[in-house]
This record gives structure tokens, sequence and C-alpha cells, in this order.
């Protein structure tokens, strides 16, 4: 008996019986680019993100958690009680303000101090300093009265009654901070602070001049 024969126009049948059109090739192919599209998008997102993230650690680290050295200084002579500036009997009540600059991220807390000061090596008076602290990004100003007194060993020498003479005075200001620095409440360090001004005392002017500190 003759096989029947496959008619014509039709298309022979594959032997698993499923064929795949050229629109299904095309679309798997695009899928497969999408797919490919969004890995390297999420892949860059990543990278991206841990940068960032390097970076806000880096900056946080240099800024809020670096720990600075406060900076303690004579910043001005707000006025004068007494004005005695004869050689043999040099006596002036200054009343001072100091400062103590804090640039830290956390408060500065130090215990107690005394500001000295000097005339050509020779100290003339000296002022307590209760403890306290400086607040975070702060400048802590400090009003305090200085007496200065000349002791009788100044009174024979040439170069005392020079400058009283001439009208200025040479000061020269030291004292030390010891206190920690703390940033968050948890992290904290231990500071010293030195000063160390020199500075003019105008006899005529009633001022206290050229004042610097290291």
């Amino acid at each position: 008996m003759a096989e029947k024969e496959q008619p014509a126009g039709y298309p022979l049948a594959p032997a698993n019986g499923y064929a795949r059109s050229d629109q299904e090739v095309g679309r798997s192919q695009s899928d497969d680019e999408l797919r490919r599209q969004k890995r390297k998008k999420w892949a860059l997102y990543i990278i991206a993100f841990v940068i960032f993230q390097t970076g806000v650690i880096v900056l946080f680290s240099m800024t809020v958690m670096k720990f600075r050295t406060p900076k303690f200084r004579v910043r001005s002579a707000l006025s004068f009680e007494t004005f005695d500036t004869q050689a043999s009997s040099f006596n002036v009540m200054m009343n001072t303000q100091l400062g103590i600059k804090n640039t830290n991220f956390g408060p500065y807390k130090y215990g107690n101090s005394t500001v000295l000061f000097y005339y050509r090596g020779t100290q003339i008076g000296s002022v307590f300093i209760p403890k306290s602290k400086a607040n975070f990004r702060r400048t802590k100003k400090l009003n305090v009265v200085v007496n200065f007194v000349a002791p009788t060993s100044l009174a024979s020498n040439s170069e005392w009654t020079n400058d009283i003479s001439s009208g200025s005075l040479p000061l020269t200001s030291t004292s030390r901070l010891t206190g920690k620095i703390e940033i968050m409440f948890i992290f904290k360090k231990k500071r010293s602070v030195n000063m160390n001004c020199t500075m003019d005392l105008n006899i005529s002017a009633k001022q206290l001049q050229n004042i610097k500190c290291k």
C-alpha cells in the first residue's frame, strides 16, 4: 500500500515535534541581554556604594574622630584696677581674658592649673585656673584678675628701671592644662595644653599689646 505523501506547502515537522520560531529565539536573546545589563547595573551600584561608604568613613575619621590639641592663650586686658608703675613700688592689677580654644567634636575637660607671668625670667604675677571644660567647637573665655607685683630684687635692676622709664614692659606667660577630650561620649584621649605667650605692657597707654602665643 502506497504511503501518503506530505501535502505540498507544509514544512516538515522536526523529529521531536517542536520548532522555535525566529521571534522566540530573538526574545530569548533579548531577555539574556536584559539580565546581563541588570547584573552590570547592580554591580555598578554595589561598587559605587562601597566607594561612598569608604569615603564617608575616611572623612569621618579625619574630621569628627580626629583628636586635636586645644590652644590656651592670653586674649586681652579688659581693664586695670590698680596701676602703680614706680620702679620701686610696682603694683598693677589687671582684668585679663584668657581663652581655651577647642576645635574637637567633643568637650575638653581639664583640671586645676595656674598661669604664671614673668618679666625677663622673674615671676611678677600668677592666677589660679579652676577645673572646668571647654565645649566642643567652642572657645572658652576666662575673665581673671592678675596682680603684678615687682619683687624687691628688681628695684636695683637696670633693665627694669630702663623699661619702666621707656613705658613698656616685656612680659611672658606660661601654663599647662591637663585633661581629656571626649568624642561621642565613648572615645576619650588625654591631652595636655601648654601656654607660651609673649606681650608688652604699655604703661603710657595702659594697654596690653603685641600678644603672641605659640
